[in-house]
């Protein structure tokens, strides 16, 4: 009786401090925003998704998971818990710009588990996308960062759902069957193969809602009016990819029912997420540009629910601010390894919080900002760096414009702030968010000496007017300064964008600026003795 009170009152402290489930399943849709799910906050369309709905009476549903603009990079910082300036995957492997491709010897979720427990099975099911199929090496990489099983395609687009080339460990098959239905397949034939006894991670990334958009067959979804020829997707795309989207909750669906045959499915957690926004073409949102591919707010703002046994206070909605590389040490943890931080190496940081603390109901946040990246090996103006703290959003793009966005009163972000005139929290959050991607990056600070300068004057000696201009300004001057001064016009980033010096005494001196771009601009005047700068709005 002794014996059997001891290993009841054990397995009771196991299930109390939430290590005694060891499955996990990671479910990726490729490229999904928020706005399609009826149950987020400020959704445009809303598709019926029965299973994937099912999660959040079971989970916890995350309003303000940050992702990469596009689907490579966001993998890779998944995967290796690190931001892609450490990976160097930046882009999309094999895509437009291209991309770095990611180094076998990082540091893995798969390789990390193998550690704590060899007996943990690991398979990545469906697309890969983070090595090209060529060398023919490179298609045993899921291997070499520590997956026991792969099957799935290796590239990001599917020339076709109904007839694309399936990569199984290394050896290539065409398959004509649906691809969200074989994903599923692969998936559950995976499940049954396994040694009941042991914990089980998979990766599961479908191809869908991604394009090529289409009609997915019949029985998977109710879109039963739409027609399937290239005209009609042509003059209603967002229909197919809500058909897409339905077929690839069925198909999740099945999952979910074979886990429960399989005895699985109390004792496995699902993390669901997008991977990046919509394309222009899918996106709801008026400002096409700021969709897929950008560090726009549509580009990186994506869905992510995390339900099971593991969840504590089941039926939660959380604003933690959560970056996708935060999934790497949530799922590590989530087997129980908790002290993985020492096999990391110091030249290999990982960027990972572990959501371990949110999904225990112990605390409501685990970090003070987010961070996203996009850049190609052929760059382009959309690469760049976005970081946002609770209300606020810096954007700075590579060639060297910087946006700053109130979030809380602009979600959109349609005013960039540095156009106009700064309250002081405005400018408290700019600092602060520049100096923290500074912090973050390294090397030459993020912060521009123009944002927030000062008004100087001495003697009140200058006029500036009109204030504010549309296409010229007056300087006069009431006492004229000596023979020789300097009048220069700087923008918001202390950028020099006119000047002139002058060897004649001045009284009133006119600049042209109906050439300058709208926003806030400073006038400085300086002679050997005197210094004057004044703000100017140009409108």
């Amino acid at each position: 009786m002794s014996k059997y009170f001891y290993c009841l009152c054990l397995a009771l402290l196991l299930t109390l401090n939430g290590f005694a489930q060891r499955n996990t399943i990671l479910i990726i849709a490729d490229d999904l925003s928020p706005d399609y799910f009826g149950f987020y906050e400020n959704h445009v369309d809303t598709v019926d998704v029965p299973n994937i709905r099912s999660l959040l009476a079971k989970g916890i549903r995350f309003k303000n998971l940050y992702s990469n603009p596009v689907c490579s990079s966001t993998r890779t910082t998944i995967l290796t818990g690190r931001y892609s300036f450490r990976t160097g995957v930046g882009g999309i492997v094999g895509g437009t710009g291209g991309s770095n491709q990611i180094d076998t010897a990082e540091i893995s979720i798969p390789k990390l588990l193998k550690v704590y427990n060899a007996n943990i099975a690991k398979a990545n099911i469906g697309k890969w996308h983070l090595k090209q199929p060529a060398p023919a090496i490179n298609l045993m990489s899921p291997q070499a960062l520590g997956y026991d099983w792969f099957e799935g395609p290796f590239i990001g687009q599917l020339p076709n759902f109904t007839n694309w080339t399936k990569y199984t460990n290394g050896v290539a098959s065409t398959i004509t069957t649906y691809a969200t239905i074989e994903n599923v397949n692969n998936a559950v034939s995976w499940l049954k193969a396994q040694n009941p006894s042991h914990p089980f991670f998979l990766w599961l990334a479908f191809n869908a809602p991604h394009e090529p958009l289409h009609l997915p067959p019949a029985g998977l979804h109710n879109y039963t009016t739409l027609s399937g020829t290239p005209a009609d997707i042509n003059a209603q795309p967002k229909q197919y990819f809500k058909a897409m989207l339905q077929a690839m909750d069925h198909e999740i669906g099945r999952l979910f029912d074979s886990l429960q045959v399989l005895n699985k499915k109390d004792s496995t957690d699902i993390i669901f997420i997008g991977d990046n926004g919509n394309t222009p073409r899918t996106a709801q949102i008026a400002d096409l540009t700021k969709a897929k591919g950008t560090v726009y707010e549509y580009g990186v703002h994506v869905p992510l629910i995390i339900a099971g046994p593991s969840v504590v206070n089941k039926g939660r909605v959380s604003d933690a601010l959560v970056n996708t590389t935060d999934l790497f040490s949530t799922i590590v943890e989530n087997f129980g390894y908790t002290n993985w931080q020492t096999q990391i190496p110091t030249s290999k940081p990982v960027d990972s919080k572990s959501l371990q603390p949110i999904i225990k109901n112990v605390s409501d946040s685990i970090r003070p900002w987010v961070f996203s990246e996009i850049f190609k090996l052929t760059t382009d103006s959309s690469d760049g760096k976005g970081m946002r703290n609770r209300n606020y959003k810096l954007i700075k793009f590579d060639y060297g414009a910087e946006e700053l966005y109130n979030l809380s009163a602009d979600p959109l972000e349609s005013t960039n702030l540095l156009n106009g005139n700064l309250t002081t929290t405005d400018l408290t959050n700019y600092n602060y968010l520049c100096n923290e991607m500074t912090t973050l990056v390294g090397g030459t600070s993020f912060c521009q000496s123009g944002v927030g300068m000062q008004e100087v004057a001495t003697q009140k000696d200058w006029i500036l007017f009109p204030n504010p201009a549309d296409k010229t300004i007056f300087i006069q001057s009431v006492n004229p300064l000596a023979p020789h001064y300097t009048i220069e016009l700087l923008d918001i980033f202390a950028r020099v964008v006119y000047h002139q010096d002058h060897c004649l005494p001045l009284h009133t001196y006119s600049i042209n600026i109906a050439s300058f771009p709208k926003g806030q601009y400073y006038v400085r005047i300086k002679s050997e003795t005197k210094f004057f700068t004044q703000k100017l709005m140009i409108e």
